[in-house]
């Protein structure tokens, strides 16, 4: 029997039978999954505890009769046959696990290299940018001395005329 099934047998809750099993040190069977299996022999110590407890004795005072040591035993194959199912199972896990971050990966490379393109289509139009710049104010500048130069031509015979003026003032002219 299951630990479900005595503790309704006893009119208890599962919990008070783990409780009653690890505080009396009972060495109760167990199966494969490690849960409990109760022969009739042990729901018997359980009653008496029960009847026990009924009569005002404390938990820790309980005296179990019949009780003999006794070895837990696992019901069912060898372990080797009872790993192997796990141990694949753990194989497949692993080899999932690598395939997602695998894909993680290639996802996370492939969103870089959108961005390196972004930032290598900004580069282009920034250095095109740069270009027109430098030509337009190299057109300027072009400007700029050409307009200087006619200015400076422009003076340069006002200038002489200007000096004439004054030297033409000074001795009358």
């Amino acid at each position: 029997m299951n630990t479900s099934a005595v503790a309704k047998l006893l009119g208890v809750s599962p919990s008070t039978i783990q409780r009653w099993v690890k505080q009396a040190n009972l060495q109760m069977e167990r199966t494969e999954l490690g849960h409990y299996q109760f022969s009739d022999e042990s729901i018997e110590i359980l009653k008496d505890i029960k009847d026990q407890l009924n009569n005002g004795v404390l938990l820790q005072d309980l005296k179990i009769k019949g009780r003999k040591p006794r070895k837990a035993t696992v019901i069912g194959g060898s372990t080797e046959m009872a790993l192997g199912p796990l141990v694949r199972r753990m194989d497949e896990f692993d080899q999932k696990l690598e395939r997602k971050a695998d894909e993680v990966v290639a996802y996370q490379i492939l969103q870089h290299r959108r961005e390196i393109d972004e930032l290598q289509n900004e580069i282009d139009v920034l250095k095109n940018l740069i270009i027109s710049m430098q030509e337009a104010a190299a057109e300027r500048e072009k400007e700029t001395t050409e307009v200087k130069t006619e200015l400076s031509s422009s003076l340069s015979p006002l200038r002489k005329f200007k000096k004439k003026n004054i030297i033409s003032s000074f001795f009358g002219f």
